[in-house]
């Protein structure tokens, strides 16, 4: 296990040290690693709430997510992901469709698939120590590297175990994607994440795009 520097429950102070690709939060980094570590193997269930500028919902789903060895399955309504680490399978059930596409090189920034997003999370965005809650929650928030439709995603951490516990997506137009991470299940995780459309969905429409 990676030590945090927490000492009597004081609180994490971000430490910044820069280098000539920009500024490093050691603190951040501390603690997205340890999370990184935890979700290296997991099953757990998300929790999607969207909402818009004033904070109102405007959608509501549940995603089964599992994770290990570069692989991943998303299981929600209508809908399967699978990602082999090389090849992704989008199984869209009401269209009865199966749309193949190559591993894209922004795939990391996927909360769906936080696992990549936090071991990744270098090449992708420049993490920030915000504070740390009473209660031990740690909050960090991560700016894109490049042009996206967010302009950070913040991340809340359990700052003794490294256990995720949430991700918001904050949009330009002020609405939010909030994923909640639970019934978290450590490394439990056998299978290799493969997907033969021709067994599983026999009749769907094959759409490769690879």
């Amino acid at each position: 296990m990676i030590a945090l520097g927490l000492t009597l429950g004081l609180p994490l102070r971000a430490q910044i040290t820069h280098t000539p690709t920009g500024s490093h939060d050691e603190a951040a980094a501390k603690l997205l690693k340890k999370a990184a570590r935890k979700l290296g193997n997991v099953s757990m269930t998300v929790k999607v709430n969207m909402q818009d500028a004033v904070k109102r919902e405007v959608g509501t789903y549940e995603a089964q997510v599992s994770r290990a060895s570069g692989g991943y399955r998303v299981k929600m309504k209508g809908q399967e992901i699978v990602c082999d680490g090389k090849t992704v399978w989008q199984w869209n059930k009401s269209d009865n469709e199966v749309v193949i596409n190559s591993l894209a090189k922004d795939d990391g920034t996927n909360p769906l698939n936080p696992g990549d997003m936090i071991a990744n999370h270098e090449k992708y965005f420049r993490a920030k120590f915000i504070r740390t809650e009473s209660d031990g929650t740690a909050v960090i928030d991560m700016q894109p590297n490049k042009a996206q439709s967010y302009h950070k995603i913040r991340l809340l951490i359990d700052s003794k175990n490294g256990e995720l516990k949430q991700i918001e997506v904050h949009k330009f137009d002020s609405g939010r994607e909030i994923y909640e991470f639970t019934n978290r299940n450590y490394g439990t995780v056998k299978e290799t994440f493969a997907f033969d459309p021709k067994k599983q969905c026999p009749k769907a429409e094959i759409i490769d795009m690879r």
